[in-house]
């Protein structure tokens, strides 16, 4: 599978069709919204994309949801750090470097990390194999 880069609208193509081959269910009893504004990208302009879970799926997409919990505001390098990895510490530190802006419920989005889970191995992997 050839690779695209990170948060571009091949990406997103792309990513559509992996979520809905490899699935989005959350972990039961987590219900959280974030939205993420992805600014200095390679685009010429910020990224807006949302993802979470409600009702035990996950949901993901471009643009943001009205309503949303939280409303993570960071940079394309930080964005991909932690997304494409997976990497929840490098996403904590990111925010004690302050690298990444928070707006709203923060209490439910530290909720429903540490409620971990593990998330979906194979949807990561699969992120991971067609991003640069």
């Amino acid at each position: 599978m050839s690779k695209h880069p990170f948060l571009s609208d091949d990406w997103f193509a792309v990513v559509e069709k992996l979520v809905e081959e490899h699935g989005a269910d959350a972990p039961p009893g987590q219900a959280v919204m974030v939205n993420l504004v992805v600014t200095d990208t390679p685009f010429g302009e910020e990224r807006q994309m949302h993802m979470g879970a409600q009702d035990g799926k996950g949901h993901w997409g471009i643009g943001l949801k009205e309503n949303a919990d939280v409303t993570l505001t960071t940079d394309y390098a930080t964005a991909k750090d932690v997304f494409v990895s997976g990497n929840q510490q490098a996403g904590m530190q990111a925010f004690m470097a302050g690298k990444v802006k928070v707006q709203g419920d923060m209490t439910k989005l530290m909720m429903a990390s540490a409620g971990g889970g593990g998330g979906n191995d194979a949807l990561t992997n699969a992120l991971q194999s067609i991003t640069e």
